[in-house]
């Protein structure tokens, strides 16, 4: 597991930057307490994400993969997020899900696109 903690962190600390963009384009205060409750749901959608393709491709599981882990993150994240916002009283608009949508779709599969063109250049190069 050790291995995977760069692309755990790293997802942790997109979708933290991606409240942090919502709450400073809404002018909301960045403090820990406002950041953690915008990014919380966002958070726990990412974790199931991650135990669900840990789970379902644990014999060829590759954290660095954008198909399918990427993938699975990004809907993960992004439809446990709205849903746990929904049950906890937070909006859901449908412009903030299109903006999540893309904002998350591109950060979560656009790092592990580049990081396997960068792994695959090094092969290369050898």
């Amino acid at each position: 597991m050790r291995k995977y903690a760069p692309a755990l962190v790293l997802d942790v600390i997109l979708v933290v930057v991606f409240a942090a963009v919502g709450r400073s384009s809404h002018d909301e205060a960045l403090d820990l307490v406002g950041l953690a409750g915008t990014a919380w749901p966002f958070l726990g959608g990412l974790t199931i994400g991650w135990f669900l393709t840990a789970w379902l491709y644990r014999d060829k599981f590759d954290a660095y993969a954008a198909v399918p882990t990427g993938l699975i993150l990004w809907a993960s994240a992004l439809v446990g997020g709205m849903l746990l916002r929904a049950l906890s009283g937070q909006g859901t608009a449908t412009a903030f899900i299109i903006i999540a949508t893309l904002f998350l779709g591109a950060v979560l599969i656009g790092w592990r696109v580049i990081a396997q063109a960068v792994i695959r250049r090094r092969v290369d190069a050898g």
